[in-house]
């Protein structure tokens, strides 16, 4: 599949650098969701999004835009799906912006997008219940009765988007989500500190119950994958919760997994990717590279396992790579350069591939 054929044009969140916080995240829809930062003379900054804006960095709702900026991955049309897709889940963003050779935006590619154009494939045809006993990460929930404070430390203990609500005999009740909570937690800077910290000290002591949303997506785990993924699509909502009989949940399946899923099916090769230090230039510059070696690698069938090591030293004065195959059978065959410019060193370990 060509990423041609899933990207978008129209119906993009575009908003200004000038414009506040506050009013852009009034565009989204999810936790997931982004819009698009333009300068004045129409020129593409960056992404609002509300893990990043409002969860990690905390920025005041009445913030300007260029101040609030994500960076987010730089997707290109040569690039194939499922690294598209690894991108994604990276990021935590499920609409990244899509550019040509001369890096003008072009579009953008959606997850959900991505996942209809992939929703044919004989992955999805499994079982909700294989899926699961994959899954390191158990459920993560909270009761209705606790206190928004507590839902708070396990979101960002456990770095989810999302937990599901259970009264106390473990019923569901319900979904929280960051995204749920940006309203009340990005607070205006010109409020006095005495009433933001009255306002913030009241808002963490009140009960979960009145913030979480009762929809709730449910399958159980005899269920497939299908079954789960035509509801993401068709409901336009992130995630399934698997329940029991007894409407107990047991589990939740999020558009995550299902492109974790597809990364896994579709990467067969077993390629160990180490980075220190790397900016996010030079991430997106061994981006490019890890592609290239994983193309490679599929005409390679006798070597059983790939190491790749990047650093970066002294602010980008100083890169490092170490490649290192290794086969089935015989010794590894290990390259290594270093010099200040990243893409040419990555050339240079290319040359020596044989």
């Amino acid at each position: 599949m060509k990423l041609h054929s899933i990207l978008q044009t129209e119906g993009i969140i575009k908003v200004n650098k000038n414009d506040t916080l506050s009013s852009a995240l009034n565009k989204l829809s999810s936790s997931h969701d982004a819009a698009f930062v333009y300068s004045d003379d129409g020129k593409y900054l960056g992404v609002i999004n509300p893990y990043y804006c409002v969860i990690k960095n905390s920025s005041p709702s009445n913030a300007k835009l260029e101040h609030s900026l994500y960076h987010a991955p730089h997707i290109k049309l040569k690039y194939p799906v499922s690294e598209i897709a690894r991108l994604m889940i990276e990021s935590k963003i499920h609409y990244l912006p899509v550019f040509d050779d001369r890096d003008m935006m072009m579009g953008i590619v959606s997850a959900r997008g991505l996942l209809r154009a992939l929703e044919h494939l004989d992955i999805f045809t499994l079982k909700i219940e294989d899926l699961l006993s994959r899954k390191k990460l158990p459920l993560i929930t909270v009761f209705e009765d606790d206190s928004l404070a507590q839902a708070m430390q396990k979101l960002k203990k456990f770095k989810v988007s999302k937990l599901v609500v259970v009264n106390k005999e473990l019923r569901l009740r319900g979904i929280l989500s960051y995204y749920d909570l940006i309203s009340y937690l990005a607070s205006p800077k010109k409020r006095e500190k005495q009433d933001m910290a009255g306002d913030k000290l009241g808002l963490q002591s009140k009960s979960v119950r009145h913030f979480l949303k009762t929809f709730v997506l449910t399958l159980n785990k005899d269920d497939y994958l299908r079954d789960a993924l035509h509801l993401i699509l068709e409901k336009k909502i992130g995630s399934v919760v698997i329940i029991d009989n007894q409407n107990r949940p047991v589990n939740i399946i999020t558009t995550k997994d299902l492109l974790s899923l597809f990364v896994r099916e579709s990467t067969k090769e077993n390629i160990e990717v180490t980075s220190q230090n790397l900016s996010k230039k030079s991430r997106r510059t061994l981006s490019g590279f890890f592609e290239h070696l994983r193309r490679g690698l599929r005409k390679e069938p006798q070597v059983e396992k790939t190491k790749l090591v990047v650093k970066e030293e002294r602010g980008g004065g100083l890169f490092k790579v170490i490649l290192s195959f290794f086969p089935k059978k015989g010794n590894a065959k290990i390259i290594q350069e270093e010099g200040n410019d990243l893409q040419k060193v990555l050339n240079k370990v290319k040359k020596k591939e044989g």
